[in-house]
């Protein structure tokens, strides 16, 4: 079961308590594709500019993700700067370039129609729209979103999430979405506007799936020091759905195991700057920690 994503293939600046690194490779489609292909087949949808060469590629070639949606354009690739020395759990931004993205307009390649999962990562919502619209048969849609559209961009998003299966927000993004602070209430005013299906991320402290009339929570697990938070909450999202789009059948069970899957994948992401931890990942580890996860949870 293959999953087709579309977001960012970007470069990072990152600096937190534990050092600095310049021009990390980043993106949530990067992060997500790492983490769900070690559960399925991932094919991307990007854009890079000139300076995203054969190592960067080779990142991607490693894992068999399929590249060839990524469209290769003059220019310099998406930047962000930003930092965790205030608090580990928020980054504060320093310094944004959209650079190539800023014009991105997705192009979708003919061997990704039969994709029967769909991600959207987190990018302008006009975007999202235009690939479900062109990708109406899939099997299941997914999608992440932030404060920025919620905010701003509001009515745009709302069209999105009328196709939307399952949405990943973080708490804080829920309750503004809903215009309600109270997280179950917010939750189902959330899942009124389309999805079916929403996992709140708690960042440290879990996350949350609220699954039609059923609510599970799953832990995260404590990590005896976070290197760099930035891509958690992509590798959370790819752990998630990747799982789901391996099952024969997608029952109640199997979303609460994606929970944990998606806790041990966003759990590895924060060991080391960037994507270093999960280009070294292996299978026996990502097992070893899921029982890790499932302990945390039981009595006996």
């Amino acid at each position: 079961m293959a999953i087709t994503v579309v977001g960012s293939v970007a470069y990072d600046t990152i600096e937190t308590p534990a050092g600095r690194r310049e021009r990390c490779l980043g993106g949530a489609a990067t992060y997500f594709s790492l983490s769900a292909s070690f559960f399925t087949d991932v094919r991307v949808i990007a854009v890079v500019g000139e300076d995203f060469g054969k190592r960067q590629e080779a990142v991607f070639q490693a894992r068999n993700i399929d590249t060839r949606g990524i469209e290769h354009t003059a220019g310099k690739s998406f930047f962000w700067e930003g930092s965790y020395l205030e608090n580990i759990n928020e980054a504060k931004t320093h310094n944004t370039e959209l650079n190539v993205f800023a014009a991105f307009e997705p192009k979708i390649p003919e061997a990704y129609s039969d994709s029967e999962f769909l991600f959207l990562a987190n990018i302008d919502p006009v975007l999202q729209r235009r690939v479900r619209e062109a990708m109406p048969d899939v099997k299941l849609v997914a999608g992440d979103t932030m404060n920025y559209w919620i905010k701003d961009h509001r009515p745009a998003l709302l069209e999105v999430l009328k196709g939307l299966d399952i949405l990943l927000i973080n708490d804080t993004e829920t309750k503004m979405l809903a215009g309600n602070n109270n997280l179950v209430q917010a939750a189902r005013a959330v899942m009124a506007l389309g999805p079916k299906t929403l996992v709140v991320k708690h960042g440290e402290y879990g996350s949350t799936l609220f699954h039609g009339a059923k609510i599970f929570r799953a832990p995260a697990l404590p990590l005896e020091e976070v290197i760099d938070p930035t891509g958690a909450g992509d590798s959370f999202a790819g752990g998630f759905f990747g799982y789901l789009a391996a099952q024969r059948e997608l029952t109640p069970a199997a979303y609460r195991s994606a929970m944990f899957y998606g806790g041990v994948m966003g759990s590895f992401a924060c060991e080391r700057f960037g994507t270093e931890r999960m280009q070294k990942l292996t299978r026996a580890e990502i097992d070893a920690r899921f029982k890790l996860f499932r302990e945390l949870t039981h009595l006996d």
